[in-house]
Order: structure tokens, then C-alpha cells, then sequence
């Protein structure tokens, strides 16, 4: 009787965060450009195509009381991830480059980064068909507290949306 074949194991990867610097920008930028990430993920800026507005707003969020982190695995700068907003109502948002999706680094660096802030609430919004990004978040805690609809940017329309929070 011949032995079931053995799964692969998925790659193991060591998920980091740290301080933002200069230097990640040029790679957010490239990856908040690319039309089928910008496309998933909907509420982007219009400040994200325009490399001056890019970098001052980069610039006022890491001057702000926003906590942000740039995500690394192995090393390589692949993402971002923020806490922001007033005490009460400080909402997550993250950005991993579309190569590395479905992998569970998201996860493991929205979990990083909630640890690394304990004040609750913590909020969230994802647009409605963004399944992927509705997984990363419930698999951090987070429950669905309201649909609503918001303009989307990248997709030029109202979209559904959720909203949701963690206690």
C-alpha cells in the first residue's frame, strides 16, 4: 500500500514591521500604482497617482499621531500598515504588494501591528467584495459592525463597503 503523498508546507516567511523611512516610499508608490491592486482594494487617493501629493501625505501621516510601519518579510520592504485618526475612532489600514497576497503576511502584520497598539476600539473598512482583505481582518479580530457605501476612487463609483471594528 503506497503512502499518501505529502503536502508541501507553505514557505515559511518572517514577517517584520518598523518605522517608515524615506527610502519606502518610491516602492508604496509603485505598489499603491499598480490598476489591479488599486482596483481590489478601491478606496485609494487620487494623492496616490501624483507623486508630489504621494509624498506630502506621506510626510503629514508620519508627523500625525498615526502610528505607521513599513512591512518587511525576509528583509524586502513589501508593504505598509497604519493605525490613524482621533482616540475612539483610530482606524487600521494596510497595503501588501499584490505579489505576495494570499500568503498570510497581511495577517501576520495586521496582528503585529494591533499588538503593537493596544488602545480599543481599533476600526476597519474594506470594500464589500474585497474578500481577501475581509479574511485578513476577522482573522485579526475584527467583526462587521455596518454595511455602507463609499465612493471608491479607483473604481470611479459608490461601492458597498463594510465597516468593522475591534474591541
Amino acid at each position: 500500500m503506497e503512502k499518501p503523498e505529502a503536502k508541501p508546507e507553505a514557505p515559511a516567511y518572517e514577517v517584520a514591521l518598523r518605522p517608515v523611512h524615506d527610502s519606502d516610499l518610491p516602492v508604496f508608490f509603485r505598489q499603491m500604482n499598480d490598476p489591479e491592486s488599486a482596483r481590489v482594494a478601491a478606496f485609494t487617493s487620487p494623492r496616490t497617482v501624483d507623486w508630489e501629493l504621494f509624498e506630502g501625505h506621506w510626510n503629514s501621516i508620519r508627523s500625525s499621531s498615526a502610528v505607521t510601519r513599513t512591512v518587511l518579510v525576509d528583509g524586502d520592504v513589501i508593504g505598509s500598515a497604519a493605525v490613524y485618526g482621533e482616540p475612539g475612532e483610530r482606524e487600521v489600514t494596510y497595503w501588501i504588494d499584490r505579489s505576495f497576497w494570499g500568503r498570510g503576511i497581511a495577517t501576520a502584520a495586521l496582528r503585529a501591528l494591533i499588538a503593537e497598539v493596544p488602545e480599543r476600539p481599533l476600526y476597519a473598512r474594506t470594500a464589500a467584495d474585497n474578500a481577501g482583505s475581509l479574511r485578513v481582518l476577522q482573522k485579526c479580530g475584527f467583526a462587521v459592525t455596518a454595511r455602507e457605501s463609499g465612493y471608491a476612487h479607483a473604481r470611479g463609483a459608490e461601492i458597498p463597503e463594510y465597516v468593522l471594528r475591534l474591541d
